[in-house]
C-alpha cells in the first residue's frame, strides 16, 4: 500500500512537470534588468482570509485568463505587504507554480474549490523554476509577498474569502 502511494504520488509530480513544460516554452526567460511582464491588473478585489489569529485583509490583482495565469507576477519588483495576486482557474486540479523572470520571493497559497487553503509552499525564491506544486487539487492559487503567511498565521485548512469562492 506504502509503494502504491509513492507510485502515485511520483505519476501526479511527473504529470504535473509535463503538464507545466509547454508554458515553460512559451515564456522566454529574461534578463532580470531588462525584464518585461503584465502591467497591473485592475481593478483591485478585497480578499480575506481567516487564520487562528483573525482576519486579514488584501487587495488582489485577479489572473482569470491564460494569459493573465502565464505572466503573473513577473517582472514584477515588488510587492505590498497587503496585496497579492488571485489566480482563478476553471476546475480544481493538481497546480504547480514556478517562478520564471518573477523577480521576487513569495509565498505561494493553494486553495480548494470550498475557499480552504489546501497547501502553502513558503518563500518561493526568484527565478527557480524547479516548480512548488499544490499538495492536491486546487482551483484558486493566492500569491503573496514572501513572508506573509507565516505572519498572519496562514495554515491548511483555513479559509479564504472572495467573490468567486464559495460561501460559508
Amino acid at each position: 500500500m506504502f509503494h502504491e502511494l509513492i507510485a502515485r504520488r511520483a505519476a501526479v509530480a511527473l504529470a504535473l512537470a509535463l503538464a507545466a513544460t509547454p508554458a515553460l516554452a512559451q515564456i522566454p526567460r529574461q534578463d532580470p534588468k531588462s525584464c518585461k511582464g503584465q502591467p497591473e491588473i485592475k481593478p483591485l478585489e478585497p480578499l480575506s482570509v481567516q487564520t487562528d489569529k483573525g482576519v486579514a485583509r488584501f487587495q488582489v490583482e485577479i489572473a482569470d485568463s491564460e494569459m493573465e495565469r502565464e505572466y503573473g507576477l513577473m517582472c514584477r519588483r515588488a510587492l505590498a505587504a497587503d496585496r497579492g495576486m488571485l489566480f482563478l482557474f476553471p476546475r480544481a486540479t493538481p497546480q504547480m507554480f514556478w517562478m520564471r523572470n518573477t523577480l521576487i520571493p513569495l509565498d505561494i497559497i493553494y486553495i480548494g474549490a470550498d475557499g480552504r487553503v489546501v497547501s502553502i509552499s513558503r518563500n518561493v525564491q526568484p527565478l527557480d523554476e524547479s516548480g512548488a506544486p499544490s499538495s492536491g487539487p486546487a482551483k484558486y492559487v493566492l500569491e503573496l509577498a514572501a513572508g506573509r503567511a507565516a505572519q498572519i498565521g496562514l495554515l491548511p485548512g483555513d479559509r479564504v474569502l472572495h467573490r468567486a469562492m464559495p460561501r460559508g
